[in-house]
């Protein structure tokens, strides 16, 4: 299945829904369905380098689009939080950040398209005590041995890519900047004021995060990115 009503797309997608019925559909990749926007949509929609489906296909099978410094020739690729978006023969980057109604692309330079921040999904311990780290797009990464302990799920890495090197942790902890990325709350920004780990079975992980404007807005742990870039 390659496409899906528009009715039922994700709100995150910068389209109107009854323009027209269908939609392409994301393919598996590194971002899920809810979390992403397919690069066809990306190119034609969003940036507006094509007039129609077909021009934004010619385009990206071109190989002339580049995510994380890599040719995507995918219509249908997923493009998820923190992505870097190049089109090298015009000079052009951007990242995907997210605001109140969902993603969206900022211009960015070229000197910080070479930089990405990525949150600890999970890690675990592989065969002769290396440390894997699993990010949220879906890449894993290896930190040196003994030094799995700096690193937690929750916290994110500044990583240098396409080189895949670690240029700065950023720990979920108290006085960190943060960003909500999921939820009602999602786009809000702020310095974390408090942790409040479960008390109960039933209970959630929670943090509270202090706007620039004094509002204290509590979200999910999982909800919330740590760092900037």
């Amino acid at each position: 299945m390659t496409h899906l009503k528009r009715l039922s797309m994700p709100e995150m997608w910068p389209l109107p829904k009854k323009q027209k019925t269908f939609v392409v559909m994301p393919m598996p990749g590194p971002h899920s369905k809810l979390k992403c926007i397919p690069l066809q949509i990306i190119v034609r929609d969003v940036l507006k380098f094509a007039g129609s489906g077909k021009e934004a296909k010619g385009i990206i099978k071109s190989g002339k689009i580049l995510i994380d410094k890599k040719p995507r020739k995918e219509t249908r690729f997923p493009v998820g939080l923190m992505d870097v978006i190049e089109i090298p023969d015009i000079s052009h980057y951007y990242r995907v950040g997210v605001n109140k109604k969902g993603l969206f692309i900022n211009s960015i330079s070229s000197q910080d398209a070479g930089k990405k921040l990525c949150r600890i999904q999970g890690k675990n311990v592989i065969k002769g005590g290396t440390t894997q780290l699993h990010l949220h797009d879906g890449r894993n990464m290896f930190v040196e041995k003994g030094k799995g302990k700096e690193y937690s799920p929750g916290d994110s890495v500044l990583i240098q890519i396409p080189e895949q090197k670690i240029i700065k942790i950023y720990k979920l902890s108290k006085g960190s900047h943060a960003i909500i990325f999921a939820g009602r709350n999602k786009g809000v920004s702020g310095v974390i004021k408090e942790i409040r780990d479960r008390k109960t079975m039933l209970g959630k992980n929670s943090i509270i995060i202090k706007t620039k404007d004094g509002k204290e807005i509590e979200t999910l742990k999982d909800y919330v990115m740590v760092g900037e870039v």
